[in-house]
């Protein structure tokens, strides 16, 4: 199977290495396809491989019984399992599960630690990555504790957005409820809230973006921080998107 060229993949991390990093872990690239719900990582398990996704995205999510709460989003800019591999972990008490169906690049977590254990550059850009997901994750913290439901939504939705080409999402009732940990009844009452305002239009099972400028303003500066901060580390941020007028 041919290496895959690095000015052809569509993850944002791996086109950001210095060309010789990239051409180490090549070789070990293997394309895969993400359908929906396939959990990558499970809880508690030992972890063998990592993700770079290519299109779709993956939710972080933790949790005890039957309660779980989504805690980040990986998609094209990142790569799942980084934390744990390269901070010498094998396993995690999160699970790792694709959200939206897409693709990517897998690699051994074996060879992707001795990648970056040999060449101090690829490790230093791939935690910085891991840097902005620890952001991502305090900003997570701060929105359930201190925003409403509304401004939470509002939030997930340009994470979500970040991640997928168009302005078009396929999100379900139920995936939504479990991002912001509440019953599906505050979700519809959110997304009705956020059509009735002219950000959104919310269709069966998707929600068209209309608004991205209002979305951020509700977010009360929740939204942007780990966004800079890949674009200050790794890479320029991504073209924005006109206002959809659907």
């Amino acid at each position: 199977m041919a290496e895959p060229r690095q000015s052809e993949v569509g993850n944002r991390l791996l086109r950001a290495l210095d060309a010789s990093d990239f051409a180490r872990l090549a070789p070990h690239l293997l394309p895969v396809d993400l359908p929906l719900g396939l959990e990558l990582i499970a809880p508690n398990a030992p972890i063998e491989t990592c993700v770079f996704p290519e299109c779709g995205f993956v939710s972080v999510a933790t949790g005890h019984g039957q309660q779980h709460v989504e805690i980040g989003l990986v998609g094209r800019e990142g790569l799942v399992g980084a934390a744990p591999v390269l901070l010498a972990d094998a396993v995690t008490p999160q699970s790792h599960m694709v959200q939206m169906a897409g693709s990517g690049f897998a690699i051994a977590a074996q060879a992707l630690a001795a990648a970056a254990a040999e060449r101090a550059s690829l490790r230093a850009t791939l935690l910085a990555y891991v840097h902005t997901q620890v952001l991502q994750l305090g900003e997570t913290v701060y929105a359930h504790a201190a925003l409403n439901l509304e401004s939470r939504l509002a939030r997930w939705l340009l994470m979500c957005l970040d991640r997928i080409e168009g302005d078009e999402l396929a999100l379900t009732h139920e995936f939504l409820s479990m991002m912001l940990g509440v019953q599906r009844a505050g979700v519809t009452l959110a997304l009705q809230s956020l059509e009735g305002s002219g950000l959104i239009r919310n269709r069966r099972k998707r929600v068209l973006i209309r608004d991205r400028r209002g979305l951020e303003a509700l977010t009360h500066g929740s939204y942007g921080a780990p966004e800079a901060a890949y674009a200050r580390l790794i890479a320029q941020p991504l073209t924005p998107r006109p206002a959809a007028s659907r």
